[in-house]
């Protein structure tokens, strides 16, 4: 049985993919050139499980996207206390390229706006760094993090340079005031290559549920960051990574995002999955219009709105499975949203049913979202299509409208239909 969820993503990108508005990039002639009708997203959850839908395969450079992971890695390398010293936390309600600084000490206000992630870019691998080790630093660590060697864009990588002016003089005022060691042009020699590094949206879920994860890098398994320095990245995404759009991104989405001008987009739900999307028109913000609209619909279908007064449970939401005679029958328990209904659907494709019977037994089960519901109905109906007998128990309710995407009624059953070892389910 294959899981519905690439269908889902497909479903978002052609509710958005006739969204007006916005224009690439032009500022930078390479990031000017490119086709603004690409459309790709992909998630990935804290278990290891990718999906991805549409232009998953094509490559775009990282951009502003790469700041809070090299935030993150000033954090493992250098410590909370070492790493303020030189940046803040707070948003800034400006544009990225503003030079923010704090009236007091001369600090970017904070790591997502560019003043700030050039300042924080010159503290990996060490001050006396070179900028080769300290690109390849942050080269072979965000490749740890997307789970394969990461290449860079050359091309994009000479056109930005050559139009660097405004960052130059960030990076001069940075220098002037203490702020960063390095020659200007080093300072920005080092950040724009760490921008120029090649990704696809289905690198970017991966990246981000890593964050999600706690540092475990979920299909690889490595550790790479310390809790701690996720929660913390995490913290100052929330208010800072959409820029001077960040409040109305989290009162609409409430999701910890950040954006790059190439069109990419990723948001982290900390402890359940990473997702990114990819579309190179962007607002005035410098977000992408489609990838923004996709977000939203996905938060609002799937619960995952931080502030959302939605029960979450942690427990697992299956409590057994039974077959009795030519039945097999799955007690649920918990909150079915979008990761218990993940784990139910990955568990009933490992199953060997041969002919028998499927029924969700859902007597344990505490409350339900859209996108749970929607999952199991989705899995049922395609168990029904490979010629299973299917249906449910369901006393509470919980399934709501028992109707699955064909049209199609589910069955339901009473609690007595199944006894097991003489005691009712």
């Amino acid at each position: 049985m294959k899981t519905p969820i690439p269908f889902y993503l497909e479903e978002i990108l052609d509710k958005v993919r006739y969204s007006d508005g916005g224009a690439v990039a032009d500022y930078i002639p390479e990031l000017a050139d490119a086709n603004p009708s690409y459309l790709a997203a992909a998630m990935c959850t804290t278990t290891g499980n990718v999906y991805s839908a549409g232009d998953k395969e094509e490559r775009f450079t990282i951009q502003s996207i790469s700041k809070p992971f090299v935030y993150a890695l000033a954090l493992q390398e250098l410590g909370l206390d070492a790493v303020r010293e030189i940046v803040g936390m707070e948003p800034s309600g400006e544009a990225f390229n503003e030079l923010s600084l704090n009236a007091e000490d001369h600090r970017p206000v904070n790591p997502m706006i560019n003043a700030g992630a050039i300042a924080v870019t010159q503290l990996i691998n060490g001050v006396d760094s070179t900028v080769d080790e300290r690109v390849e630093r942050i080269r072979s660590y965000m490749s740890r993090l997307a789970g394969r060697e990461l290449g860079m864009d050359e091309r994009v990588c000479g056109s930005e340079l050559e139009h660097s002016d405004r960052n130059l003089s960030l990076a001069h005022m940075l220098r002037n005031y203490g702020i960063i060691k390095d020659e200007a042009p080093d300072a920005v020699t080092t950040y724009i290559r760490q921008c120029s590094l090649l990704v696809d949206v289905r690198d970017l879920a991966v990246m981000s549920a890593t964050l999600a994860n706690g540092g475990h890098q979920p299909v690889t398994g490595e550790k790479i960051l310390d809790t701690d320095v996720c929660r913390l990245t995490l913290s100052v995404m929330s208010s800072a990574g959409m820029y001077d759009g960040a409040g109305r991104w989290m009162a609409e989405v409430g999701i910890p995002a950040k954006s790059g001008v190439a069109g990419g987009l990723l948001g982290t739900l900390p402890g359940q999955l990473g997702i990114a999307t990819f579309s190179p028109r962007l607002n005035k913000e410098g977000n992408s219009v489609r990838g923004v609209e996709a977000f939203k619909l996905v938060s609002r279908d799937m619960g995952l709105h931080l502030m959302s007064t939605e029960e979450r449970y942690g427990i697992a939401p299956i409590r057994d499975i039974h077959e009795e005679e030519d039945t097999y029958v799955f007690r649920l328990q918990g909150q079915i949203n979008f990761n218990a209904a993940e784990t139910i659907l990955y568990e009933l494709a490992d199953q060997d049913f041969d002919n028998e019977a499927v029924v969700l037994d859902m007597s344990g089960v505490t409350g339900s979202n859209r996108m749970g519901r929607r999952m199991l109905k989705e899995g049922l109906r395609r168990l029904r299509e490979s010629g299973h007998d299917i249906g449910v128990v369901d006393p509470d309710n919980r399934m709501t409208d028992l109707k699955m995407s064909d049209g199609t009624e589910v069955p339901v059953h009473d609690m007595e239909d199944y006894e097991i070892a003489g005691e009712e389910i």
